[in-house]
């Protein structure tokens, strides 16, 4: 069993190289942008987490009430969509053909949540606006070599971070093990 290790902070000029690096993705292959989406939420890890904490503390000191019920509505959903899945065959099989509907679904429940309690505000700038800066920018950011290296270590499972746990809860992870693993035998069948 892999360690768990947070992944380090990438390089600001990295993360934003410039225009060069960022290309939008082939809507028509959808496997292709998904690669690419987790890939960068791989590699990128801390600094989406560091990100999303930048907004979430500027929405808390906003209105702290609001952000915790926030968090808190949104954590339990997902607690319960991912406990769903892994009991329920016909939500399991949703959520690994269609990642993206589901995590779409998880935060239209929330939604409808925190509309009854008041916090829509809070949920769209607190939660769902770092959410959407996290996944353009994965959309958007080309791969590069170091980014595909540390994808198939993780990938092999030699190391473990939070967002490859939060990836294989929304069964993302597999897939590419597999791919990884058809690609090793390939090159030791070749030799």
């Amino acid at each position: 069993m892999a360690r768990m290790e947070l992944a380090p902070l990438r390089p600001w000029d990295d993360f934003f190289p410039g225009a060069d690096r960022f290309a939008k993705p082939d809507f028509a292959d959808l496997a292709k942008w998904n690669n690419r989406v987790i890939s960068n939420l791989l590699y990128y890890q801390t600094n989406y987490f560091a990100v999303a904490i930048v907004v979430f503390l500027v929405v808390g000191f906003l209105n702290p009430l609001g952000m915790f019920l926030g968090g808190a509505v949104v954590s339990l959903v997902f607690m319960v969509s991912v406990w769903a899945g892994e009991n329920k065959n016909f939500i399991k099989n949703f959520k690994k053909k269609n990642p993206t509907l589901f995590v779409i679904a998880v935060m239209g429940t929330s939604y409808f949540l925190l509309s009854l309690c008041g916090g829509v505000m809070v949920f769209i700038f607190g939660i769902t606006f770092p959410l959407l800066l996290i996944l353009v920018h994965a959309s958007l950011r080309l791969r590069n070599m170091k980014n595909r290296l540390e994808n198939k270590i993780e990938g092999v499972g030699m190391k473990k971070s939070p967002m490859g746990i939060i990836l294989d809860l929304l069964d993302q992870q597999e897939e590419k093990i597999n791919k990884i693993q058809d690609f090793l035998e390939s090159k030791l069948n070749k030799e």
